[in-house]
Order: structure tokens, then sequence, then C-alpha cells
């Protein structure tokens, strides 16, 4: 009995002295991402802005719209009356946003802490026409704008 009350003292005091770790999203496929978006827009981020709302500081990119490829962008929280993603200052492993960066994103159309699905892993980069970081299901890069819109279709349609 002793031995047993011990061990037990010993496993609490040891998960006591783990320091607690920053929350992670599980990782998930491009697929998984594109079901997961309320709304799917090719878009150029504008200069970010801060806001805060209720207390909580948000870094804001208004979106210039150039495509809407699910769902309707109008859904969007909005800055400005344009589109915007809002993300919560301070959260760890944010990827990084430049005023005229354009961007394949995959979104959820109300605010939370990142509108980015899979917390920050539906943010694909376009330079000159050419999509950097999606993969299809066999781990092929997608980098052909179109090749991607065919890649979301899929993937929304499959069950």
């Amino acid at each position: 009995m002793r031995a047993a009350l011990r061990a037990l003292s010993l496993g609490l005091w040891l998960l006591m002295a783990v320091p607690a770790g920053a929350t992670t999203a599980p990782t998930l496929t491009f697929a998984q991402q594109a079901k997961k978006a309320e709304v799917i827009v090719r878009a150029t981020l504008g200069t970010a802005a801060t806001v805060t709302e209720g207390g909580a500081a948000y870094t804001v990119y208004p979106l210039t719209v150039a495509e809407t490829l699910t769902g309707d962008a109008g859904t969007l929280p909005q800055y400005q009356g344009r589109p915007a993603l809002y993300v919560l200052q301070g959260l760890a492993d944010l990827p990084t946003l430049t005023a005229g960066q354009e961007v394949v994103a995959l979104l959820y159309a109300r605010r939370l802490d990142s509108p980015v699905v899979g917390f920050n892993q539906g943010l694909y980069p376009v330079s000159s026409g050419k999509v950097t970081g999606a993969k299809d299901a066999a781990g092929k890069d997608i980098t052909d704008l179109g090749a991607l819109r065919d890649a979301i279709r899929a993937a929304r349609e499959a069950k």
C-alpha cells in the first residue's frame, strides 16, 4: 500500500513538474483543409492595422479579393468595408504576412483566434501565378492555380 501511494505521489509530482506547452493544432491534409473551409479566396493582403475589440487586440489584414473559390467573401469579418483577416495578437507559429502579398486563403467565416483553417495551415502564398506549400493526396506539390482549384473542388465533392 505504501509503495503504491509513493508511486502515485511521484507520478503526480512529475506531472506538475512538466511545463505546460502551447496548444497545437493537428496537421491537416490539403483536402481536409478544403473541406473545413467556409470561404476560400485568392486575395492580396492590405496594410496591417491593430484593432481592439472586447479587450482583445487583433492584427487585421484587409483583403482585396481577386477570386472567390468557395463560399461568400462577404461573410468574412469586415474592416473599413472590406473582407479582412482578424488574427489575435500574441499567437505563436503564425505565418509571415506582408502587405501586397497574394495568397490563396482557406478560411472560417467567423472571427476566431486565427481565421485560417488548421490554425494557419490553410494559407498558401502565390507568386508570379504559382502557389507554394500546397500538396495533393500523394504529397506532390500543387503549384498551378488551376490545379489548386481542381484539388479544392475534388476535396469538397469527396465524401
